[in-house]
């Protein structure tokens, strides 16, 4: 029988040998980080559609999904290996955390990253995350921030503060 990889290896999952970004050290990242990393985007795209105008429809969910996988084209290993995870359904099995503050999980993410990825990388992904939201709250039409109403003006600029960005 094969040797199974220690509980909490955040690359149990087998990414690591499918990840095509060899420059990326996702091993330094423990299960509850990557997963928090890999979720993080998934779960903006949700607050997002549940924020600002009511009525969001698949347009504005679609346009998150499109930002989301525009990440497969970020000049970052780190930001590209998580949308490989995304796409390819693999994390770590681990015990499910109770639902929490999207805004709190971005804090915790802001702090991984600033312990244990490169400065650009950790950049790259909280501008990443950052554009998802924006795409949802605009429905894909571009940077048409003025034309947002107040709801989604607060959303973005909560998200944006939780992400470090401001």
């Amino acid at each position: 029988m094969p040797s199974q990889p220690a509980p909490g290896d955040p690359l149990s999952y087998q990414l690591k040998s499918a990840l095509p970004f060899p420059n990326v050290a996702i091993d330094v990242f423990t299960a509850q980080e990557w997963e928090l990393l890999v979720r993080l985007p998934g779960r903006v795209i949700v607050a997002a559609t549940h924020t600002g105008r009511p009525g969001r429809s698949v347009r504005e969910g679609l346009a998150g999904l499109d930002a989301m996988a525009a990440g497969r084209a970020f000049d970052s290993d780190l930001v590209r290996a998580v949308v490989a995870a995304v796409y390819a359904e693999r994390l770590p099995s681990v015990p499910s955390r109770p639902a929490r503050d999207l805004l709190d999980e971005c804090r915790d993410a802001v702090r991984v990253l600033g312990d244990r990825a490169d400065p650009a990388d950790s950049a790259a992904y909280r501008q990443w995350v950052q554009s998802i939201a924006a795409r949802v709250c605009t429905g894909g039409r571009g940077p048409a921030v003025g034309q947002l109403g107040p709801g989604d003006r607060r959303f973005l600029a909560d998200l944006g503060h939780a992400l470090g960005m401001v």
